[in-house]
């Protein structure tokens, strides 16, 4: 869609459609909301893309397509890895993913509302996207795993549940007060701790990569 000689507007178009689908879900946006976002009119979103449906399948696409070649980096620097250095690039891998859900909060915004039933009518895009995806991971470190009831499935699972919803919610300390994902210190906490769960959950031997806690946090 880009490179249509509109000066921008189409990428525009689909920059603020994502994030008001993040924001509104597919089922609160209307075409006049992203045309006017985007200071357009409607006429020119249908004619360059389509109905609400058309647009929404394209924003998952781009999405899932950049979250695809984040999976695809790691998974890569596992399999090419040594032996003894395999359990450390599986670390990596959950520190790509982590980040890229902190530097695109709208994707894990327009799956979690998914998760709560909405655009119930396009339910295709979880087999296209969002199963093989995790299968994709599930399958690579299923070899490293040795304990035989240790479910996998799961814990690459309560990983994207966990990741997910630190992005969106943030944290809340012991009096009450909110830290987003960005905060340093609680970012190094979660991070830390998404390490620690999925390295003892699958039973992987040794520690956890240390990680340096921020100064003054």
């Amino acid at each position: 869609m880009t490179g249509t000689g509109d000066g921008g507007l189409s990428d525009r178009v689909l920059q603020v459609a994502t994030r008001l689908f993040a924001g509104l879900g597919y089922d609160g946006t209307d075409m006049r909301q992203i045309a006017d976002a985007a200071g357009t009119d409607v006429a020119y979103v249908r004619r360059r893309f389509g109905d609400k449906r058309e647009i929404y399948l394209e924003v998952m696409d781009r999405m899932n397509s950049a979250h695809n070649a984040v999976l695809e980096k790691g998974v890569k620097d596992i399999v090419g890895a040594s032996p003894e250095q395999k359990i450390v690039a599986l670390h990596r891998l959950l520190d790509r993913y982590l980040d890229f859900c902190r530097r695109q909060p709208e994707y894990p915004a327009l799956y979690t509302h998914r998760w709560l039933s909405d655009a119930t009518d396009i339910p295709e895009l979880e087999p296209m996207y969002a199963a093989p995806a995790a299968q994709f991971v599930i399958d690579t470190i299923t070899p490293l795993v040795t304990a035989p009831d240790v479910d996998v499935d799961y814990t690459i699972n309560s990983v994207i549940w966990c990741v997910h919803s630190f992005v969106q919610s943030g944290v809340y300390d012991r009096s009450g007060r909110r830290y987003d994902h960005d905060h340093p210190g609680a970012l190094w906490r979660f991070r830390s701790y998404l390490h620690q769960m999925v390295h003892r959950t699958l039973r992987l031997p040794g520690e956890p990569p240390p990680m340096r806690r921020p100064s003054g946090r």
